[in-house]
């Protein structure tokens, strides 16, 4: 054991990008196209656990067993290999093995281990480790001056498709993921993957986020080591705030499908699991006199509790969220979020807020107001947009941010559509870059379209093409007034801020 250690300990830590999929898609293919060097199967065992991320795996007879030392800043992993040893494992080193996986384990009733004397003796009576039986496949490349390996993974809790770049070079494995197009999805380790498959000491909650003009929802996994995987996050279009700059008051209608989706998403959520669901409440049920009626009729159909946030409070979860990972520097910033009856600000430096507040301005009204749902002449287009610079005009005057950071269902879609995404893609949308000449770009093909016709757009969601126009017209007024010709786009909601303040960490 003592050789077998100082050879672990001279090997050199490698970093590590890993992407998991059922199916990997377009990555998948090119891979499909290379000649792998070599291919393995082979049958191993992982001891997981809730207390720590350690790769903790028995294959061909040998305790394998590596440490996370640390995770950089473009998201690569570095793992250092910390034992090697063939089983039976001495009873010390079975005891360093519990250590490393977080628990405390008895005294040692052997001189060494088996596997299954491992597994049953100091396993499974503990409820913090888990041993998952996983058969592999591994087809082995050198793509980019990279270790690359594409593997299929099966075990009683389902299967999952992976593809690893690994190199001792930080550089070259992301230039190489970069190149591969994987940087588009999350770096997940095996480790964190197999709890998740597993559903080893997680927990689900659920966020309904109750717009003008949508119901976002989100369903969330919170691993037992803290980390976050999406279940569901989606929008539907109920249009709440329809009617209401003419009436006064939320409709009849509106409420009614509002509280539809509200019960669905909520019947939904309980089919998956969720332990917890939180509601909040925006615009229109701030603006609206009778949105109690909403309220009442959410907690007796759906069970759910809609807590309506003042806008100082919505703006401060809006800078929350959106500042979350999108490494826009720590100097000025401004982070707004137009939605469809209002438009938050929240102006700050850094971590830190210095001025938060809400205008009464939003995608629904301003298309009813100005007949934005369809073919426009050019003349009534600048006549929207003066009005709308008017309704801005808190802003004038303002220095120019450091960082512009935009969120809400207007950005993205409009985001989707640059990227010509046939299907939405979160992490290709979160930190992208929108700038002026391709928002006049897409106001001028909004404006020459009727519905039907924004319809087949690619990238645009369906039920926002009546509201898109408008919503493209507000972002171009804030740009403009703020002295910017692009913004970062924010894919993570008021949803996600508010999943953090209740239940935990960030997704």
């Amino acid at each position: 054991m003592a050789d077998e250690t100082t050879d672990v300990q001279a090997v050199v830590p490698r970093w590590e990008w890993r992407i998991w999929r059922e199916d990997l898609g377009e990555a998948g293919a090119r891979f499909a196209e290379l000649t792998p060097e070599r291919v393995q199967e082979s049958d191993e065992t992982y001891l997981v656990s809730v207390n720590s991320e350690a790769s903790v795996k028995v294959r061909d007879g040998v305790m394998d067993v590596k440490e996370l030392v640390t995770v950089d800043g473009d998201g690569l992993e570095q793992w250092r290999p910390v034992m090697k040893a063939a089983l039976p494992l001495p009873a010390a080193d079975a005891r360093k093995v519990m250590g490393i996986l977080g628990v405390d384990s008895p005294s040692p009733a052997r001189d060494a281990y088996t596997l299954d004397e491992l597994v049953d003796e100091l396993v499974r009576p503990s409820a913090e480790v888990l041993a998952i039986e996983v058969h592999k496949r591994r087809a082995h490349y050198t793509v980019g001056g990279c270790m690359a390996e594409r593997s299929e993974l099966s075990t009683k809790y389902g299967a999952r498709q992976t593809i690893a770049i690994e190199s001792e070079d930080p550089a070259r494995v992301v230039a190489t993921v970069h190149e591969l197009g994987l940087d588009l999805l999350p770096n997940v380790s095996l480790e964190r993957e197999l709890k998740t498959l597993a559903g080893f000491g997680a927990h689900r909650f659920a966020v309904m986020d109750v717009g003008s003009n949508s119901v976002k929802f989100l369903i969330a996994e919170r691993s037992a080591d803290g980390w976050w995987r999406r279940i569901v996050d989606r929008a539907e279009v109920t249009q709440l705030g329809e009617g209401l700059a003419d009436a006064g008051r939320l409709g009849d209608e509106p409420i009614e499908r509002t509280v539809g989706a509200i019960a669905a998403m909520a019947d939904e959520a309980r089919s998956k699991g969720v332990e917890q669901i939180a509601a909040v409440g925006t615009a229109a049920l701030r603006i609206a006199p009778n949105s109690a009626k909403l309220v009442d009729a959410a907690r007796e159909r759906a069970g759910v509790e809609v807590k309506v946030l003042d806008g100082e409070e919505e703006a401060r979860l809006a800078y929350l969220a959106a500042t979350s990972g999108l490494g826009v520097g720590s100097g000025s910033r401004v982070v707004f979020d137009t939605g469809g009856a209002s438009t938050q600000f929240t102006f700050g430096s850094g971590e830190s807020v210095e001025e938060r507040f809400s205008l009464n301005i939003g995608a629904v009204r301003i298309t009813e107001q100005w007949n934005l749902d369809g073919v426009l002449e050019e003349g009534a287009l600048h006549s929207a947009l003066d009005a709308i610079a008017e309704e801005f005009a808190v802003l004038d005057g303002r220095p120019s941010p450091e960082a512009l950071v935009g969120m809400g269902g207007a950005i993205t879609n409009l985001t989707a559509v640059a990227l010509r995404m046939v299907t939405y893609r979160p992490a290709a949308v979160h930190g992208s870059v929108l700038r002026l000449d391709e928002i006049d770009s897409q106001i001028e093909l909004y404006r020459t379209s009727t519905v039907e016709e924004r319809r087949k757009i690619v990238g645009l969601q369906p039920k926002r093409a009546e509201v898109i126009l408008a919503g493209a017209c507000i972002v171009r007024t804030v740009l403009t007034k703020l002295g910017r010709d692009s913004l970062t786009v924010s894919d993570r909601g008021l949803r996600h801020a508010v999943l953090v303040e209740r239940f935990g960490q960030p997704v």
